[in-house]
């Protein structure tokens, strides 16, 4: 089987077409929150969500992403959530506050969730591995992403069969 684009051996989903998918974009550290959220976006489109059903919100910073994925899923109008963010290691602890509160928060809340929540949060020492990672000739951590929520509804489909 060949790499599909992502570095996955994986089939792509079957999940695109008729999927509402919600993603939320940290405003921080914006240079490359949006690059996810292109990459994000290209990715599911490529996959058959049709535009429409992409709904973008975004959010202060990943601080805020847990509180956000809690309320949209709320709303109870999407089939998967994806989080995007961006921290970057500074002089102070700051970052590990950050970064590792956004990953606890974000895990507490896909557990109760009944839909996927995809974590997207890079967390990096410097600008230029951020970059790499949001990048549009090395690979996109965002389209990577939106392909995994797609396995993801695929896989609760299977599950819930």
């Amino acid at each position: 089987m060949q790499l599909d684009g992502t570095g996955s051996h994986l089939p792509p989903p079957d999940s695109g077409p008729g999927a509402r998918i919600a993603v939320l974009v940290s405003r921080f550290n914006t240079e490359i929150t949006e690059e996810l959220r292109r990459g994000c976006v290209e990715g599911l489109t490529d996959q058959g969500v049709a535009a429409d059903d992409i709904d973008i919100y975004h959010v202060p910073g990943a601080w805020e992403l847990p509180q956000a994925a809690l309320r949209v899923a709320a709303k109870k109008r999407h089939d998967a959530i994806i989080a995007l963010g961006c921290v970057i290691r500074g002089e102070t602890a700051h970052f590990d506050y950050v970064a590792g509160e956004a990953a606890r928060g974000l895990g507490e809340v896909a557990r109760v969730l009944d839909i996927p929540l995809l974590f997207g949060v890079l967390t990096t020492d410097t600008v230029e591995q951020a970059q790499a990672r949001a990048g549009r000739t090395e690979g996109n951590k965002g389209r990577e992403l939106a392909v995994s929520a797609l396995g993801m509804l695929d896989l609760y489909s299977e599950l819930d069969g």
